[in-house]
């Protein structure tokens, strides 16, 4: 009897945990998304683009989702840094980053070990041509002043740029084919390089419009050519590259959000829808159009497709004009 005692009350509380098992298993499973604390990664420092973009999306998407979005700024090796924090975090949706076009043209420079395969996009989030700008003070009214005094002075201009591999160097090292010599001069901080150019330590920068607006606006800053298929609605008076005969058109500066790609689909999806209301909040469009960066929605898959194949494009511009190892070493500090 003591022992036929024991094994029922035993017996009971087996099938009890296995039973608990079979039910904690799918509502683990199923666990609401998301659950906590988002973490949002700005793979770049203080002051620039990227990182003014994923500010402004975490405040925006916070109340969307929900859930606390804290941001950290992680930059190194023209965003790799930061993109490999965010894979070796875990893959359930609750760490984002800032994914730009930077980011992507090193890695075909090989500068950074990764590729769009191992990443999600959930959502395209801005994109604009780049431009030269000058200062205030500077000799050069257009593109053609600039260009007549380069092919007299190769090398002695010297141009403010995010790095060597970028869309900045390849189109530095295109218009040296066409006898237009200009100094490539990196900056790691985008600060230093917005002030470079203001303060006439450089004759002019490669940038997109929105990162330096604020010194548009102030009348520092001032473009001489948008390297684009057409002139920029927003400076009528500006010459494309196409127009005065440049073939080099196609290296847009876009910004994305991205999840690592083993990320559960039912997560990205969740992200993505988020990312699509905080587009069309009329804040953000507030914010677009005061950076020059508004662009449509785009599914993940759509996002996906436009950075593979700037990251092909790139690859191609780089056969012509590769990059040194000394560029790459230098880059990577």
């Amino acid at each position: 009897m003591a022992v036929s005692s024991v094994k029922r009350p035993l017996g009971v509380m087996l099938t009890a945990v296995l039973s608990g098992a079979i039910l904690t298993g799918p509502l683990c499973a199923q666990e609401t998304y998301p659950s906590r604390p988002i973490d949002v990664i700005v793979t770049f420092g203080p002051g620039g683009g990227a990182d003014l973009m994923g500010r402004k999306f975490a405040q925006f998407a916070e109340p969307i989702l929900g859930v606390a979005m804290p941001v950290a700024n992680i930059s190194g090796a023209s965003g790799n840094a930061g993109l490999t924090r965010l894979l070796t975090d875990a893959a359930d949706g609750h760490s984002v980053a800032t994914l730009i076009a930077l980011s992507v043209s090193a890695w075909a420079a090989g500068i950074g070990n990764h590729n769009p395969d191992e990443f999600a996009f959930v959502g395209m989030m801005q994109s604009s041509p780049s431009m030269l700008f000058v200062n205030k003070d500077s000799p050069f009214k257009t593109y053609k002043d600039v260009e007549e005094y380069a092919k007299a002075n190769p090398g002695k201009l010297r141009c403010a740029t995010s790095g060597y591999g970028t869309m900045d160097d390849i189109t530095l090292k295109y218009l040296g084919t066409k006898g237009i010599s200009i100094k490539n001069v990196p900056f790691g901080k985008p600060a230093e390089r917005y002030a470079s150019a203001v303060g006439g330590h450089t004759d002019m920068i490669y940038e997109e419009p929105g990162d330096v607006a604020q010194f548009l606006k102030s009348g520092d800053l001032r473009p001489i050519i948008v390297f684009d298929e057409a002139r920029h609605d927003a400076f009528k008076d500006v010459e494309s590259s196409k127009e005065l005969g440049l073939e080099i058109n196609d290296l847009p500066n876009f910004r994305t959000i991205a999840v690592a790609a083993s990320t559960p689909a039912d997560r990205v999806a969740t992200l993505a829808a988020a990312t699509e209301k905080v587009l069309a909040t009329p804040e953000w469009k507030e914010f677009c159009e005061s950076t020059y960066t508004c662009t449509p929605a785009k599914s993940p898959e759509e996002t996906k497709m436009i950075v593979k194949k700037f990251y092909e494009t790139v690859r191609g511009y780089l056969e012509k004009f590769p990059t040194t190892a000394e560029e790459k070493a230098s880059t990577k500090k």
